[in-house]
């Protein structure tokens, strides 16, 4: 088992905390959090062992949970990483594309390995139908929250959409080409709404929408592709894949059928792939401790937060 640690246990750190807990890839040592209140509250309703420095936690694991404010992300990793322990760090990976893409080559100067917490690619809706999702054209998203001030000291494009950034570039098989967006702040300092269409160079096309201050929560995700129609609800966990055919000589009777202008005709059928209920933090922590044990590539490397980084830090500029 690897010995993990914890640096901050707020909200989602008590939630990494215990799931590390469960965890049989991982014995978790205990956590660092620098509001000693909160650090005391902590350790005494869970009983986690609180460490009474960065450095005196990073010595005693093998691995360190990074859960903090993105603007300590990367003088965490920094530490981490140059005393040879791995790195799982939240997104987005760090303040800065600049920060992002020193901590890749610090991790490869010191052989460590690295993951980023892009938990919607763990989401069993969207695992249940990644391997269907081939070459889309064009893709739609919609990711709104009810507002919540935790989370509100960064632009909604870096609290949000950044999940749905990660996850077109990780099916676009293409660079992307050019960016257009908008934003607006209502509440926060920081845009609370915004929207980015982003067209990559095979010809794909995405439009992305982020709010944090809806009525209600949505997640989705539409792929259109040849041939092929697949919706992801990230938020249900429910999938809609819709595929077309050429349609045969004789059809059945109950048979959907289409007929282009060209007199070409195509059946249309339905497919419902299976769904296995998961903890996403649960799997990409795990998948990470596999990843350390096989010397394998996690599967959200450091480079593919640095780039949903780059295409978020773009949107907020073209603003």
């Amino acid at each position: 088992m690897l010995k993990a640690g914890v640096l901050g246990a707020g909200h989602l750190g008590k939630i990494h905390l215990r799931l590390l807990q469960q965890s049989e890839k991982y014995e978790l040592v205990g956590f660092f959090d620098p509001d000693e209140e909160n650090a005391k509250k902590v350790a005494e309703e869970y009983g986690y062992r609180h460490f009474s420095s960065i450095e005196s936690l990073i010595d005693a694991v093998d691995v360190v949970d990074i859960v903090t404010p993105t603007l300590s992300h990367y003088d965490c990793a920094e530490r981490t990483i140059k005393k040879g322990k791995h790195i799982f760090i939240e997104k987005p990976i760090a303040n800065s594309v600049e920060e992002a893409e020193k901590l890749i080559l610090l991790a490869e100067e010191y052989a460590v390995q690295g993951q980023v917490g892009h938990v919607e690619r763990f989401n069993p809706a969207f695992t249940a139908v990644k391997d269907k999702i081939n070459n889309p054209m064009f893709i739609e998203t919609h990711r709104l929250a009810e507002f919540n001030p935790r989370g509100t000291d960064v632009p909604v494009v870096l609290d949000l959409m950044i999940h749905d950034i990660d996850i077109i570039l990780s099916v676009v098989p293409s660079k992307v080409k050019s960016i257009n967006a908008s934003g607006v702040s209502v509440i926060s300092k920081s845009p609370d709404i915004a929207n980015a269409r982003i067209e990559f160079e095979n010809g794909c096309v995405a439009n992305l929408t982020a709010s944090r201050i809806s009525l209600k929560n949505m997640r989705k995700s539409r792929f259109f592709q040849r041939d092929a129609y697949i919706s992801v609800d990230f938020l249900e966990k429910k999938v809609e894949v819709v595929k077309m055919k050429d349609a045969p000589a004789t059809p059945d009777e109950f048979a959907l059928i289409l007929q282009n202008a060209e007199g070409e005709k195509k059946q249309i059928y339905f497919e419902n792939p299976k769904i296995d209920a998961n903890n996403a933090i649960l799997d990409e922590l795990n998948t990470f401790a596999s990843a350390i044990e096989n010397n394998t590539t996690p599967i959200v490397t450091l480079k593919d937060g640095t780039e949903a980084l780059r295409i978020a830090t773009q949107i907020i500029a073209s603003f």
